[in-house]
């Protein structure tokens, strides 16, 4: 996953900086596939998300976007139960298991049937992250987790993955679980997400082992994981995502490519 050469062409303007997206001529190879944005929380990766899913329908392609936990109308009431913080003796077995029923239920009722129809299926999450948070993080045996994702997913597995690489003290301050140093308190608690509210008043070591999983997933598992430097600002991130892809949707079609497993 070594730095590979600039495609040549123009990279398609952000939207923050007011210039409508174009379409892109690569985004027909896309079709069928599904790719999963990833990171730890506050890497940034659910706003490229939005981005990306934009410029791909303008493009022409179908686009079917999901988010995890929830996505389905049982997925989002598991999702709700995840959220209750008086749901503190909640077992870190019964989060997983939870996560998975969701993601289940998801692969069943969304991600098949929509690769099924050759769109493309973009997901904020998958089965990295409960490798990432509830198996480096907090100990939950790998075995465990695979024995599970075996039943959730089957062999309904990303073709991509985009790991949104940051370090955790950015990632932190950005999500609302440690103060920003140069205010001296904590954001406001309505920036924090699923994974915030639940770990807010986990440590540093634990942030760094999430971020170190989702790098040692990337490393064992090269052709079908790319990794952006999240730290940089919003646009930059932008450019290097739409550089990625543009790369990987290009090679496609090239001998020893990787093919929807």
């Amino acid at each position: 996953m070594g730095d590979a050469p600039v495609p040549s062409g123009p990279v398609p303007p952000a939207p923050s900086g007011g210039t409508p997206l174009a379409p892109v001529p690569w985004a027909p190879a896309l079709r069928g596939r599904f790719i999963v944005f990833e990171g730890p929380d506050g890497s940034g990766k659910s706003t490229q998300l939005r981005r990306f899913v934009e410029l791909i329908t303008i493009s022409g392609v179908g686009v079917c976007e999901v988010r995890e936990p929830g996505g389905t109308k049982i997925g989002e009431a598991i999702r709700q139960v995840l959220l209750q913080r008086d749901h503190d003796c909640m077992t870190l077995r019964c989060e997983m298991l939870l996560y998975m029923a969701s993601r289940a239920q998801l692969v069943e009722q969304k991600i098949r049937p929509a690769l099924a129809q050759h769109q493309l299926v973009v997901a904020d999450r998958f089965v990295m992250s409960t490798v990432a948070y509830q198996g480096a993080a907090q100990g939950l045996p790998s075995n465990e987790i695979a024995d599970a994702a075996r039943i959730a997913v089957g062999a309904t597995v990303p073709d991509l993955v985009l790991v949104f690489d940051v370090d955790e003290e950015t990632a932190a301050e950005r999500a609302g679980i440690v103060a920003p140093k140069s205010k001296g308190k904590r954001a406001d608690s309505s920036t924090s997400s699923l994974f915030a509210d639940r770990m807010e008043d986990r440590t540093r070591e634990f942030r760094r082992r999430v971020r170190q999983s989702y790098l040692d997933q990337a490393r064992a598992d090269p052709a079908h994981f790319r990794v952006i430097n999240a730290a940089k600002g919003p646009d930059e991130v932008w450019r290097s995502l739409v550089e990625t892809m543009q790369r990987w949707a290009e090679g496609l079609g090239e001998p020893g490519a990787p093919s929807t497993r």
